[in-house]
Order: C-alpha cells, then sequence, then structure tokens
C-alpha cells in the first residue's frame, strides 16, 4: 500500500485479516501515512503476527490511555503489555493530576502499584481501588524507601487492604503508618513476629505475653 494510495478504513480492513504475513505487515508499518493514523497504530500492535520488532516501536507513538487498553486487552501477547506498561511509566512524571487519577482506576496493577508512590491521595486512593491491584504490588510499594507517608496512612484504613495480615506486618514495618492503627494491627500478632519486623523506634508496640497459668 503506497503512501499516495493510502486509506485508513482500507488499512483497518485490511488489519483484519489473519492470513496476513510478517512482511506484508512490516511494510504497511513503513507507510509514513500510514503510522500518522491512531486506528492503523493501534490495529498494528495488536495484529498477532506483527513482528515484535515493528510492534514495540510504534507504542511510543501510542496516546497513555489507548496504551491502557493494549495493557487491558486479553489477546494481545504479554511482552507487548509489559512493554505498553513502560511507556505509560515512563510517561507518569508528564501526566497531569487529573490523568493520574484516571490511569489509577483504569490501568493495569503494574501501573496502578507505581502510581501508589504518588504523595496526592485523590491518586493513591483510586489506585489501591484499582482491582487489577495485587496485594504483592501493594506490599512492594510499602516497601520502598521514599514512599510518602499518604499510601501509609490510605492503606491503613483502607477497606480491604487493611484486613490482610500481610499488609499490616508491612505497615508495621514502617514509622509512616499512624501510631493508632500500627498499635492495633500489633495486637494481632504474637511476640516473636513483633520482633522480627518492628523497628527499634516502634517495639514500644510490643504488649508482652500473658504469663502461662
Amino acid at each position: 500500500m503506497s503512501s499516495s494510495a493510502f486509506n485508513e478504513d482500507q488499512a483497518i480492513a485490511f488489519l483484519q485479516r489473519r492470513d496476513l504475513t510478517a512482511e506484508m505487515l512490516t511494510s504497511l508499518a513503513r507507510n509514513p501515512e500510514a503510522v500518522k493514523s491512531r486506528k492503523v497504530v493501534l490495529a498494528l500492535i495488536a495484529h498477532p503476527r506483527t513482528p515484535r520488532h515493528i510492534s514495540v516501536p510504534l507504542l511510543r507513538r501510542v496516546l497513555v490511555f489507548d496504551l491502557v487498553q493494549v495493557t487491558l486487552t486479553p489477546t494481545i501477547p504479554a511482552d507487548i503489555k509489559r512493554a505498553a506498561e513502560d511507556q505509560l511509566l515512563v510517561r507518569l512524571e508528564t501526566l497531569s493530576a487529573g490523568e493520574k487519577t484516571t490511569l489509577a482506576k483504569r490501568a493495569s496493577g503494574r501501573v496502578a502499584g507505581a502510581l501508589l508512590q504518588d504523595e496526592d491521595s485523590h491518586v493513591v486512593a483510586p489506585a489501591l481501588d484499582n482491582p487489577q491491584l495485587t496485594e504483592s504490588l501493594l506490599i512492594q510499594a510499602l516497601m520502598k524507601p521514599r514512599v510518602p507517608a499518604t499510601l501509609f496512612e490510605l492503606a491503613s484504613e483502607h477497606r480491604n487492604w487493611c484486613l490482610r495480615p500481610e499488609v499490616q506486618l508491612a505497615l508495621l514495618r514502617s514509622e509512616k503508618t499512624p501510631p493508632t492503627r500500627a498499635q492495633e494491627f500489633a495486637s494481632r500478632f504474637s511476640q516473636e513476629v513483633l520482633e522480627s519486623v518492628l523497628p527499634e523506634s516502634r517495639k514500644g508496640l510490643m504488649v508482652p505475653d500473658p504469663p502461662q497459668t
């Protein structure tokens, strides 16, 4: 398909075919008119036979919320989804607070986990509510050295996460967790467990075990 003959509708229809070869898809991706079209670029990325050396660079041309769609589309290969997530992570610092808030609600768990490190509670709160966020990703965020206190405050009060024992232990490891919540979490664990997780400055949360009768 030459540049002079390029037609977006024809290109989209062309990309619906599953008998296309890697050479045919590469040829279309090298058409300068084709890659100006948002729809064509997305269809090229989504096509199962588009070579990785073509589809991954095309992700740099994709808008933020189109990248989100790529990461959440079941039929797109896992390595392409991860490359799309990488693009989103690179762009986080350039986004407005409103865009981050929307992204926190809709993005994949990995991106939501990165947004937990934001200082704005309006970003962190929806990231905690994101259905793609896993316990493992939340604990990873809580264990990072320079996470704002906002995450500890919101996670310790969250209706779901604050009930998880492993999350409670991660919260207990940090002095950023509000003292009243830390005291409550500490009361649910044995002396032995607390000894292994509490920083020295928080050993006062430990309550001696009652004497054996």
